[in-house]
């Protein structure tokens, strides 16, 4: 009996001190939000400790380039499927050839590429013109189905990157308000959460293990680190396994989807700031400024003893 008590006495101590803890990183994250010239919105979760931290979670925002995320996951299912395979051959050619973040834009054409080409492209560097290149491989509309079988019912990809859309097709009414895609941020770590827990299509398959550390590679090799790998990188534990995570640009908008193993369990951060005064296009503007003390905050309540590299069996290629 003496020992149920102790151990009740315990667990009764242990929740108030994370009660207390949550309560102090609340404050943090209101207090880092009331100091940003413009509007936030997250969504944060410890997948061991089942912690969650929201704001303004379920409010739909501009994507930028974290839709890309959807993209990936529908290249899974469809090379899961059959129906086509990472090493596809695609053609780069002068007419696929758009501006903004990527390099694609600056070879000569026509250049052979695979799949597995243009998605790692897409993720690592954001390349507008590799991703345009992966929409028209796996189908804008097989995209968009997928994000509704996933249950994303505020998550959309409208069109192509920098390109008008097809002649005859008409926009949804909201597509002029989000620009290339729209998204909350409960929905994208939703999103995160199964490429971390490598949660494809229902059997499991043989071959998902392989997929996923296919697209986690890529998602660990971001080369966009200013939000929220920027304190994180040089925190105890932290390796170049530590953070998979993609970003997302826009003059008044700066977002960061992520995924971090942590010695406390996997977390995922989904922060997207929006209607930025701060239009600057450097590695200190606000928005990513802010993005990365929300991300150090909220580690450092869930993990005070830092980082870890990330489990091996989720990271093979």
């Amino acid at each position: 009996m003496r020992i149920f008590l102790l151990a009740c006495l315990f667990a009764c101590i242990s929740v108030s001190g994370r009660s207390q803890t949550q309560a102090s990183l609340q404050s943090q994250v209101e207090a880092i939000i009331a100091q940003h010239h413009g509007k936030v919105a997250l969504y944060a979760e410890n997948l061991k400790t089942h912690e969650t931290l929201t704001i303004a979670a379920d409010e739909p925002v501009q994507t930028a380039s974290v839709i890309k995320l959807t993209i990936l996951y529908e290249a899974l299912e469809q090379v899961r499927a059959g129906k086509t395979s990472m090493d596809a051959k695609l053609t780069l050619k002068a007419a696929d050839q758009v501006e903004g973040s990527g390099v694609l834009q600056l070879f000569d054409t026509p250049l052979p590429l695979t799949l597995k080409d243009a998605l790692t492209l897409m993720i690592v560097m954001s390349d507008n013109t590799a991703t345009n290149l992966a929409i028209d491989a796996l189908g804008l509309a097989n995209i968009d189905s997928r994000i509704a079988q996933l249950g994303m019912k505020d998550t959309y990809l409208y069109k192509k990157v920098f390109t008008p859309p097809p002649a005859g097709v008409t926009m949804p009414a909201d597509q002029k308000r989000f620009g290339l895609g729209k998204t909350t941020p409960r929905e994208m770590a939703s999103l995160m959460k199964r490429f971390v827990a490598c949660d494809l299509g229902s059997p499991a398959m043989p071959g998902d293990q392989k997929l996923c550390g296919i697209a986690l590679h890529m998602l660990h090799e971001q080369y966009y680190r200013e939000g929220v790998p920027r304190y994180l990188d040089t925190l105890p534990g932290a390796t170049g396994n530590s953070i998979a995570n993609k970003t997302g640009a826009l003059d008044a908008v700066r977002n960061d989807v992520a995924a971090v193993s942590t010695k406390n369990g996997m977390v995922i951060l989904s922060i997207f700031t929006y209607d930025n005064a701060d239009h600057s296009w450097t590695p200190d503007d606000e928005g990513d400024l802010t993005i990365a003390k929300l991300a150090r905050a909220i580690i450092a309540a869930w993990s005070p003893q830092g980082l870890a590299d990330w489990p091996r069996s989720t990271h093979s290629q």
